[in-house]
């Protein structure tokens, strides 16, 4: 009974909707997002509280962020509302913007999701077919704003270069060794590996709110593919939250393709990630290590 009262209730909220929705329509959804990091994890149990609040101030910049996501029916761009950094702000120095990204485009018609990525000053296109999640469909509702919005899950697989969810390995010292298998000097390559200290999980849950009100199936970031725009989205360590729509702007606004930089698919693009990292890995390792040698 609760399945069909839900089903019935979308279908009105949907169908009453879409009479106001011309087929030129455009809209503007703006959205804050926030990624935690415990410092403990990372070695923070060492720092004094004022040190910890140091590196928290630093941080917020790149942990903190506002995005802009201007849409149509079938299009959408997702991009940061930059604001003037205060002297200092930049946690991460330039590579901050390797990790973040620019502008993402996304055309649920065409199946097409194009990324504007930067990395070590060299202009990349992710150019890839626009995957989508099996949402499981909640009867769970809640307001956001004016909204009235229903609760959606899904398992999504992350990518491993993805930042937001990387963490400190743990348990490697624990860890059977596999016939054969020597045991692993600290002195040795994994110490002049960084990346060999982080994980990342092969997927996380995701909880979504969206609102048949808008009845276009597109989303911040990566995400869409349910029957209404989406509000909110909570992800491992990463919460996104609308906070203003403007539904058909005066001034409307081209939604256009990220077209500069190097074409590559986000498998290609991955590879080249591996290759630097492997290359500085063995300019640091080196360095390290050619003081000891004669």
């Amino acid at each position: 009974m609760k399945k069909l009262t839900f089903k019935i209730t979308t279908l009105l909220i949907f169908c009453f909707c879409t009479v106001s929705f011309g087929q030129d329509f455009q809209g503007k959804a703006y959205y804050q997002t926030k990624t935690t990091m415990d410092l403990d994890q990372w070695g923070g149990r060492e720092m004094s509280a004022e040190q910890k609040k140091r590196i928290e101030e630093r941080m917020k910049s790149f942990l903190e962020k506002e995005y802009i996501l201007t849409f149509s029916k079938t299009e959408s761009i997702y991009k940061e509302d930059e604001k003037l950094e205060a002297p200092g702000s930049r946690g991460f120095g330039g590579f901050g913007s390797s990790l973040t990204g620019g502008p993402k485009y996304k055309n649920v018609k065409d199946s097409l999701l194009i990324q504007d990525q930067e990395f070590f000053g060299k202009q990349f296109l992710i150019k890839d077919e626009l995957k989508g999640l099996e949402w499981k469909m909640g009867t769970e509702t809640k307001k956001i704003g004016q909204y009235t919005c229903f609760k959606a899950t899904a398992t999504k697989s992350v990518d491993e270069f993805d930042w937001r969810s990387m963490r400190p390995r743990r348990g490697r010292d624990n860890d059977e060794k596999k016939e054969g298998e020597e045991a692993k000097d600290s002195t040795k390559t994994d110490s002049n590996d960084p990346m060999s200290e982080i994980e990342v999980p092969k997927t996380i849950e995701v909880t979504a709110w969206y609102t048949p009100q808008i009845p276009i199936n597109q989303g911040p970031d990566d995400y869409w593919g349910l029957p209404g725009l989406i509000l909110e989205v909570s992800a491992d360590r990463t919460t996104i939250l609308c906070t203003k729509i403007v539904m058909n702007p005066e001034e409307k606004e081209d939604i256009e393709k990220p077209e500069k930089g190097e074409e590559v698919t986000q498998a290609e693009y991955n590879e080249i990630i591996t290759k630097k990292m492997e290359e500085m890995r063995e300019m640091y390792g080196g360095r390290r290590g050619g003081g000891r040698r004669n």
